[in-house]
Parts: C-alpha cells; sequence; structure tokens
C-alpha cells in the first residue's frame, strides 16, 4: 500500500499523519516537483481556480503512482465550495486521480478518524491501536507562541487572509519583504496560536453558525485589531478566489481601524496599494519604538 499526504503548509498535522503512516508500515510517497512545478501543472489543468486549488492539485499529482493520498480538511468560508469538498468535487474535474480521502486537520475527530483510516489501510487492529500510542504526543500541532507586535521605528500592521495563502512561501512571500521595504512591521494571522483566535471568535454572534474559516479570520482580526500597536489591516485575497475575498470584505466592514484589500497572485513582489496605505496610518503619529508585544 502506497499513499500521498497532502503536505499542505497550512496544515497543522502533518507531522501527525506522516508519523502514523509509518508506524503503520505504510510507504509513504513524497512530491517529485519543487512546488513552483507544482503550481504549474495544477494552473495547466485548473487555469482558472484559485491559487490554493491549483497548488494542491500538482502536489497531488506530482506524487505519482499512489493508491490513495490524505488530504488535510482546512476551514472553509462561507460559499465556498472547494473548501466545503475538496476531496469530492477534484475527481469530477480530474480524471484519473488517485482516491482523495479527507481527514482532519487536528482537532478532537482526528485519533478517531486516524483509527478508522488505519484499519482501512492495514487490516490490523492492534497494530494500529499501536501506532494511535506511539503518535498521540503528536496530535496537539506544533507549539504555537504570540509573535512580536511592535519593532522599533515601525508601525505595526496586520495580514489577515486563509492559511492557505499566507503560510505559502511559494503564494504570499513577496508580500512581507514589500511590507518591511515601506518600514512596516507585519503580523500574519496564520502566526497567531489557534487557541487564542477561535477565543476571541466566540464573540461573533451564534460562532457555532458560522463557517469556521471564517470564524478563524475574526478572531485573528479582532485580536489584532484590539492592540495599541497595530495601526492598519490588510486583508489578503488569495488570486481568483471569490469566497475568500467576499469573507474578507465582510470583515473588513466589522473593523474600526483602516482597512486595504489586496489581491495575492503567486509569486507577486510588487503591491502598489501599500504606500499609500502606509502613508495614511502613520501620517502625523508617532512610531512605536519598543520590541515588545503590546
Amino acid at each position: 500500500m502506497k499513499v500521498g499526504l497532502l503536505e499542505s503548509r497550512a496544515a497543522r498535522s502533518n507531522a501527525y499523519w506522516t508519523a502514523l503512516l509509518k508506524d503503520l508500515g505504510v510507504e509513504v510517497a513524497a512530491p517529485s516537483v519543487t512546488d513552483a512545478e507544482a503550481l504549474d501543472i495544477g494552473r495547466e489543468s485548473l487555469p482558472g481556480e484559485a491559487l490554493g486549488v491549483q497548488l494542491a492539485l500538482g502536489r497531488i499529482l506530482a506524487l505519482g503512482r499512489v493508491d490513495a493520498v490524505l488530504v488535510p480538511h482546512l476551514p472553509e468560508v462561507n460559499a465556498d465550495a472547494w473548501g466545503e469538498a475538496f476531496t469530492d468535487l477534484l475527481p469530477r474535474r480530474i480524471s484519473g486521480l488517485p482516491t482523495l480521502i479527507d481527514v482532519p486537520d487536528g482537532g478532537p475527530e482526528l485519533e478517531g478518524a486516524a483509527a478508522e483510516i488505519g484499519l482501512r489501510l492495514t487490516q490490523s487492529g492492534g497494530g494500529v491501536r499501536r501506532a494511535l500510542e506511539r503518535t498521540r504526543p503528536l496530535a496537539a500541532g506544533p507549539r504555537e507562541d504570540m509573535p512580536v507586535l511592535a519593532r522599533a521605528s515601525r508601525a505595526t500592521v496586520a495580514v489577515i487572509g486563509p492559511r492557505a495563502l499566507l503560510a505559502e512561501p511559494l503564494l504570499s512571500g513577496g508580500l512581507r519583504p514589500a511590507l518591511e521595504a515601506l518600514g512596516l512591521h507585519p503580523v500574519f494571522s496564520h502566526e497567531l496560536p489557534l487557541a487564542d483566535i477561535m477565543k476571541r471568535a466566540e464573540r461573533l454572534e451564534n460562532p457555532g453558525k458560522i463557517a469556521g474559516g471564517e470564524r478563524e479570520l475574526f478572531g485573528a482580526a479582532s485580536l489584532l485589531s484590539g492592540k495599541s500597536a497595530v495601526r492598519g489591516l490588510i486583508m489578503a485575497v488569495p488570486a481568483r478566489d471569490g469566497a475568500a475575498g467576499a469573507a474578507l470584505d465582510r470583515l473588513a466592514r466589522r473593523m474600526h481601524k483602516p482597512t486595504l484589500t489586496l489581491q495575492v497572485e503567486a509569486g507577486q513582489t510588487a503591491f502598489p496599494e501599500l504606500e499609500a496605505f502606509r502613508d495614511a496610518i502613520t501620517l502625523g503619529e508617532e512610531q512605536p519604538t519598543t520590541g515588545e508585544n503590546a
């Protein structure tokens, strides 16, 4: 049995699933191309889709011949068909794909799903139980600390966007240096501790009825906008992702600090709108002089 894992850098459970598959004695496939090559493959097959969909498809195809691919489920926003049912929709658009298995990206459902998948792959109850015990310490995901919110002589801006965009250097890697070149200190939403984000998201009315991705975006924006060091918020929208764009527009209308919406394309390094936004949030105001969190 040869299984691939869609190793999205936005997923928090990659280490867990990799360790589990290896402990089960399953051969784990690795991508045969770079991320840039994978994106090119995805673009060629699905030219009109959002960046995250294109990159995920390219990475799946780059796994070569495998029996199945585990796909960690990232939180979706409202009206996000790909986010809600990626593993169902993709085989309808692209023929000949291996079996795609949607798996939790952490959370209380993780171990139950792992047990079910382990049995499906190995038919060994004892082996699955032992593997679950050995990999349980990884289920919590990586340790997360609050990033530094202020740097000397720089204005802090919050960058809010889907993890599938901000956590991928190939897709959004040009944004941080562009901000820093303008004398800004960016704090990215995907770098915040998830527990803190979701606790802040409880302030939403009926949070349980709101899509998980929108709760995550709101929690991050609310948490950062409440910090005195943060002068404004940049809403980073993946190119061709209408659902994410609509969600971030809704979020921007909730904010009481200046906001700027940016469409972000893979490999983009120039963002002409940033200079005017920098001037708008810093004109006539004294810059922060501390490197401590505020």
